[in-house]
């Protein structure tokens, strides 16, 4: 079978049940696994965005608002792959190619009979639902079922753990942020890993996309616990905007900066992702909600997670 993947989760999960090798195609942005680099590449950005986030943003939204596509789909790449499978996704138009694309460019080809796995994941069961989907297309639906109650007992043995750690007692707060300018909160499934991390998800609700808030909104909450991780940003890229914190956030009234509970993650990898390593960003939240009970993830992770002081200067965690 050949496959191609338009999407980094998408391909996580094409791996996930064990079609690596058989993997003809990928997104710009695929870069797991180890070996996914150097597969043909099916997509790019139709133009060069800029490099701060409030211009990415705009840039972004000005592209949506006159019906241009942020990425397009290499047509003569598509047709010499040869795909018996695309695995897209029909979520965000601002994290992949939109499945309208695909069909285009597909009707473009003349090319009828390609197995279409579109992927529209708004809650974790969702997530784990796909990759049984992408196991049952892919002919692997043993692997895809195995994989999936893998990811979804790892999952409730750390919720299960929280819950025992906290023995009644109150949940600590918790902020997920997605982008920095404007500042979005995660959505979607956040609320949910938080909540299985021992915490209480603010401003935000599960299954619904992540909102944009203001500095008022913000200032009107006091979180216990903050995790930034931009949607596409990994650590290094974070770093360069560590300024912007004390001009978006109530920085000097959150008493989450002066204990030390502001955290950043790597949101390339984890968080925005919806696919098996979910269960690694649990992991991640979890050890900066509850550090005593997780502390092993918070060793296992010290590469992806870093704690910010007030200063803005990145300490040990």
């Amino acid at each position: 079978m050949r496959i191609i993947s338009l999407l980094p989760s998408a391909t996580e999960m094409v791996c996930a049940v064990g079609a690596q090798d058989e993997l003809v195609g990928v997104s710009h942005e695929c870069d797991f696994p180890a070996g996914i680099p150097g597969l043909p590449i099916l997509t790019r950005t139709r133009t060069t965005l800029p490099k701060a986030s409030g211009a990415i943003d705009v840039a972004v939204r000005e592209m949506l608002k006159d019906a241009i596509a942020v990425y397009e789909v290499l047509v003569d790449r598509l047709r010499d792959a040869k795909a018996d499978v695309i695995v897209t996704q029909d979520l965000c138009d601002v994290c992949a190619v939109s499945l309208d694309d695909v069909h285009k460019a597909l009707k473009e080809l003349g090319t009828g009979d390609v197995n279409i796995v579109s992927l529209k994941p708004t809650l974790l069961q969702d997530v784990w639902d796909d990759l049984r989907r992408v196991g049952v297309a892919l002919g692997r639906e043993a692997e895809g079922e195995a994989a999936a109650l893998d990811c979804e007992a790892r999952v409730r043995a750390i919720g299960q753990r929280s819950t025992t750690a906290l023995a009644g007692a109150k949940r600590p707060t918790v902020l997920t942020i997605e982008w920095i300018d404007p500042v979005m909160i995660g959505g979607t499934w956040m609320p949910e890993l938080a909540q299985l991390a021992g915490g209480e998800a603010l401003l935000a609700e599960p299954g619904v996309h992540s909102p944009t808030v203001g500095l008022d909104e913000l200032s009107a909450i006091d979180p216990d616990v903050v995790l930034i991780k931009p949607c596409g940003f990994k650590l290094e890229r974070t770093h360069e905007e560590l300024d912007l914190l004390q001009q978006r956030l109530p920085w000097d009234t959150w008493s989450a900066v002066s204990k030390g509970n502001i955290y950043l993650a790597d949101g390339n990898a984890f968080f925005n992702r919806p696919g098996p390593r979910l269960v690694e960003s649990l992991e991640i939240l979890a050890a900066c909600v509850l550090p005593d009970e997780f502390a092993e993830y918070r060793t296992k992770h010290k590469d992806s997670l870093q704690r910010i002081a007030p200063d803005l200067s990145i300490v040990g965690l």
